[in-house]
């Protein structure tokens, strides 16, 4: 294909001698219309019936042919030429045409254009390049199609023109095809045609519609940038048809689909700022009366909602859409308060709260899962800091000896800090409170014998409580297992009440024994607390699944920086900071 460019550029600089194509030095206008970033760009010539929208200051029309382009500038808009008939110049995939006759068709061509714009270096788009998805090597054909189509770009660039090519499919872009990619992004533009069907984007909805969007936008213009080619060279072709299969209306009623109309306007807008991409380009006003389905009374209301979109002062797109529109502009988009990464609802994910656990636990995509899970976390299960306070009490008590130097040591060695630790101990409180609210099947009794056969060195206690308790099976006494109970239990003194802190409240309990071991008392006198602690371990693992289904369950209706979300699933910080969990 490198070899193909060599071949193509002597054959350009053949055509061009003498000076007799030469670009047109009589015309006067300049159309040098990509001044802006972006670009936008519509389609108005007169298959458009209403092209008198689009035929004032501040617009860039693609038309053709010698009638709509000097009413177009009359009126004020500036203007490019789209050429609808590619394949009749270079051939298709399957029937190229003979590589002789391209040269000349493109200077033919070129000559027309640069009339019909009345300038020598007239913006072209060219609609549209066959078979973009089709892996190398090529066939004989294919191949000679692509070749037509480089030296035909090729010619018009030598020409003075600045020729923009349409592709309207996912390109295949490895090896000679990059390479050819390249080539056609050395003397033109790329402009990627992303089309959606309307009805799919209205029922998700302005904040995931409009994230669908953008996604969308951004890998069209990514297929392209990972093969070198420079965001100067791209722009996206945006598709408003009406003929159903071909993504546009696709039967969605009038209101909704402006609403969509006024999303895509947004959503390319904000892609091509962040991406810095050259150009917006707009498709499917015309009426084609070959092409059934194409007349659609909604139309123009439609171009003018996309105009206000872009410009309240271009067109009045509320009136045009009439009573019940949505008038916001900003409804769904990506917007986020100064030191947000997310916001979910009235919960947000903020990067002063992921950055800690970045320094914790040295990865930022855990870093940002944590975070994020903790704020959907927030949205169920409401922990106050004076909670938090008293559970890192409880904490020191039990496992520090009510040493805060010992447990402030104990953070410092985890490359940690006392903020971190409360946020965790915070954590570990809504996954207790949510976890005791899950309803699951109760234990075999062959389960309980092998836990108390299996698990006979766990520490148990006798102990009487003033309130029916999770942990003593929903009774007032029995055994307690040091491994669902509050760990400062098994320090208490007996017989004496004692105020003991727990995830679900403080509860008034009196130790009647010391702690003994589980495989001293008889399965009999535990079977309660075994089955407790069992279901309290058929919640633990329960919680995972939970927290996956609410963090999807989130993502429609959150917006994150940039779109990016993170992997789904538990990340238990306790794995960093182990003596911060409420039960070992």
């Amino acid at each position: 294909m490198k070899r193909l460019g060599v071949v193509a550029a002597a054959l350009v600089a053949l055509a061009l001698a003498g000076g007799q194509q030469a670009p047109a030095q009589r015309l006067q206008a300049d159309c040098n219309v990509m001044t802006s970033t972006p670009t936008w760009l519509d389609f108005a010539d007169g298959s458009v019936p209403f092209w008198q929208v689009f035929a004032k200051p501040g617009v860039v029309a693609m038309a053709s042919n010698f009638i709509y382009p000097p009413k177009l500038r009359e009126a004020g808009a500036r203007t490019v030429y789209f050429d609808l008939y590619l394949n009749r110049r270079v051939g298709t995939t399957s029937k190229p045409a003979d590589p002789s006759t391209i040269v000349a068709k493109a200077n033919t061509f070129y000559d027309y254009a640069a009339k019909s714009m009345d300038c020598s270096n007239p913006v072209i788009a060219e609609n549209e390049l066959f078979g973009s998805w089709l892996a190398v090597p090529w066939s004989a054909t294919n191949a000679q199609y692509r070749a037509n189509v480089l030296l035909f770009l090729q010619t018009l660039r030598a020409r003075g023109a600045q020729p923009w090519l349409l592709v309207n499919a996912k390109p295949y872009t490895a090896g000679a095809a990059g390479d050819w990619w390249r080539q056609v992004a050395d003397v033109a533009g790329i402009v990627r045609e992303v089309y959606f069907p309307a009805p799919l984007i209205h029922d998700r909805g302005p904040i995931y519609g409009n994230r669908t969007l953008r996604q969308s936008f951004r890998n069209g213009i990514l297929d392209f940038t990972k093969i070198g080619i420079p965001v100067s060279k791209l722009g996206l072709f945006l598709g408003f048809q009406t003929t159903k299969g071909t993504g546009g209306r696709e039967g969605l009623a009038a209101k909704p689909w402006f609403e969509t109309v006024k999303w895509q306007a947004l959503s390319a807008r904000f892609v091509a700022r962040e991406m810095k991409i050259s150009s917006l380009w707009s498709w499917g006003w015309a009426e084609w009366k070959t092409t059934p389905g194409e007349h659609d009374p909604a139309k123009p209301k439609a171009a003018c909602v996309y105009l206000w979109t872009r410009n309240p002062k271009l067109c009045n797109g509320p009136a045009a859409a009439g009573k019940g529109f949505n008038r916001s502009r900003t409804e769904g988009q990506l917007i986020l308060q100064p030191g947000l990464r997310c916001r979910l609802g009235a919960a947000a994910v903020r990067w002063s709260a992921i950055n800690p656990i970045l320094k914790l636990a040295g990865d930022p995509e855990l870093a940002f899962s944590n975070a994020f899970a903790r704020a959907v976390q927030q949205k169920t299960a409401h922990v106050s800091y004076s909670e938090i306070l008293a559970a890192e009490r409880s904490i020191v008590a039990a496992r520090f000896g009510g040493s805060h130097s010992a447990y402030n040591a104990a953070i410092a060695a985890a490359h940690a800090n006392l903020s971190i630790a409360r946020s965790v101990i915070g954590d570990e409180l809504r996954r207790a409170r949510i976890e005791s609210r899950f309803h699951v099947a109760g234990p075999s009794g062959a389960a309980i014998s092998e836990y108390h056969e299996n698990f006979g060195d766990v520490q148990v206690r006798l102990v009487q409580a003033k309130t029916a308790t999770a942990w003593l099976g929903g009774r007032k006494s029995g055994y307690a297992l040091a491994s669902t109970a509050p760990p400062q239990l098994m320090n208490l003194p007996s017989g004496r009440w004692s105020a003991l802190w727990s995830p679900l409240g403080t509860v008034q309990v009196r130790p009647l024994r010391a702690p003994q071991s589980l495989s001293a008392v008889p399965l009999g006198s535990v079977r309660t607390a075994i089955r407790a602690a069992l279901v309290q371990q058929a919640r633990e693992e329960h919680f995972p699944v939970w927290l996956t289904a609410a963090q999807k369950a989130a993502f429609p209706q959150a917006i994150c920086w940039r779109d990016q979300f993170p992997e789904l699933g538990e990340v238990d910080l306790t794995n960093y900071l182990p003596f911060l969990a409420l039960t070992q």
